[in-house]
């Protein structure tokens, strides 16, 4: 967990991923459509990916991926950012990190 905790708190906007997800893929073109340049952590390719994957669940993540953090905070996954997104609610808390790009 302490991996997850480091990379969330170095990263403006984190997603884990796997390469072959196709939710994530979606999360993450959301995310560069609303300017946002997120960390793309691709777990599958990461010998830690399945104790990341257990971590993320123990930190109340719906699934084991995508995983999205926006200042170092958890927000969920797919259905979390949907959410948000519909709502209006996700923009203002991109809204910090859209200016720069971020990459990991």
């Amino acid at each position: 967990m302490e991996k997850v905790v480091k990379l969330a708190s170095e990263n403006g906007i984190l997603i884990f991923s796997k390469s072959s997800c196709c939710l994530c893929y979606a999360v993450q073109i959301l995310f560069q459509e609303l300017g946002a340049h997120p960390c793309i952590y691709e777990i599958d390719q990461d010998p830690e990916g399945k104790e990341i994957e257990k971590a993320l669940m123990r930190m109340g993540c719906n699934g084991p991926v995508p995983a999205v953090f926006i200042g170092g905070k958890l927000i969920g996954s797919t259905n979390e950012v949907m959410s948000l997104h519909l709502s209006a609610s996700l923009n203002p808390l991109l809204k910090p990190y859209l200016q720069a790009a971020n990459l990991c």
